[in-house]
Parts: structure tokens; C-alpha cells; sequence
């Protein structure tokens, strides 16, 4: 392929992802279910975990749900193209989580949208992030200290499971979610951290 054409491959990939990722499914579902703006309670965060936090645990499972495949649908659509094409769109679906235009660009924390990505791009590096997720979480209740932990192991096991440029990707993903976490970080080193089912 061209490299004019690879470039425009991989614009699309990322405009695509970023599209996608933009989609508010925490924000949309708690309004058809009347419960009002999930911003205004707990961490004010549009993600799974705050919803949760309304009680309804279907709504939280649903927006989990919407936020991992909108990430994993905008990486096999752009893989269509080729693999540049795929990773710039697991990247824009991210940053549209993350920074969704319709919201002010104040969005998400990006953990179920990494996990949609990582999906599509490896499902053995899913295994090992869910794997540490789901310790974790058992046994301490922290959401945000389970997403921390196993975010920052994927780019190791996506690099031992021979994948350097999907490794590379993920570092830049894991790094953003960090950045996003900066103040569940702090609040864990303080105690005050919400627990997993804590209501808002």
C-alpha cells in the first residue's frame, strides 16, 4: 500500500474508533432508566463502576457491555483495511471514551473500553487482565486498583506473547488510564477509595 494511502488508512481508522468510542452508554442508560444524570452521584464518572453505584446492577453489567464492544467493534471494522488501520482505531476508540466531543471531551475512565479493545486484538492478553482484574477485585474491592494493576500488566503480557506493536499500544492506552485514575490513586493512598456495590 502507498504511504499516502496508508496514512489516510490509518485516519480513518482513528476518526472511526473515535466515533465509536465517543458513544456514552453509562450517560444514555441511566437516562431511559430515569435515574437522571449518572454524573451528578459518586465519582461523577459515565463508566460501569459509577453506574453501578445506582444499584441497578443490570445497567451497570449493560454499560460495561456497550463500553468494551464499541471498542472492540471499532478495531474489527478497521481491520479491514490492515493492521495500522486496526490499532489506530483501537486508539481513537479509546480517546473517544476518554475525551467524547458530545460530553465537553469529559469522559470515561477507559477501563471497560481497554478491555474492548484488547479483545479484539488478543484474547489471551484478555485472559491475564481479567484474570488480575477479577483477584484483585475479589479480595479488595477496589475497581480502580484492580483496572490499575492489570492495565499495567497487559503490555508485558502482550509483549512476552510476541506482539511488540499491539504492546506498544496498550503501554500508550494503560498510561492514559492511569493519568484518568490520578485521583482514585490518591484516594486509595488515603483510604477514602469507593468500594465495589458502595452506593453514591
Amino acid at each position: 500500500m502507498p504511504p499516502d494511502l496508508v496514512t489516510l488508512a490509518a485516519l480513518v481508522g482513528l476518526v472511526l474508533g473515535y466515533i465509536l468510542g465517543s458513544i456514552p452508554f453509562g450517560l444514555i442508560l441511566t437516562r431511559f432508566a430515569g435515574l437522571g444524570d449518572v454524573r451528578a452521584i459518586g465519582s461523577g464518572n459515565i463508566g460501569a463502576t459509577n453506574v453501578l453505584r445506582t444499584g441497578r446492577k443490570g445497567l451497570a453489567a449493560a454499560t460495561l457491555l456497550g463500553d468494551a464492544l464499541k471498542g472492540t467493534a471499532a478495531v474489527l471494522v478497521a481491520r479491514n483495511l490492515s493492521e495500522g488501520p486496526a490499532l489506530a482505531a483501537g486508539l481513537g476508540a479509546f480517546l473517544g471514551h476518554l475525551f467524547p466531543v458530545w460530553l465537553g471531551f469529559k469522559g470515561g475512565k477507559g477501563v471497560a473500553t481497554f478491555i474492548g479493545v484488547l479483545l479484539a486484538f488478543s484474547p489471551p492478553a484478555l485472559g491475564a487482565f481479567a484474570a488480575i482484574w477479577l483477584g484483585l477485585a475479589f479480595a479488595l474491592k477496589y475497581s480502580s486498583l484492580a483496572a490499575l494493576a492489570a492495565s499495567a500488566a497487559t503490555p508485558l503480557v502482550l509483549w512476552a506473547l510476541g506482539a511488540p506493536t499491539q504492546a506498544v499500544l496498550f503501554l500508550i492506552l494503560a498510561s492514559l488510564l492511569w493519568w484518568k485514575h490520578a485521583p482514585n490513586i490518591r484516594r486509595l493512598a488515603s483510604g477514602t477509595e469507593g468500594r465495589i456495590g458502595q452506593k453514591g
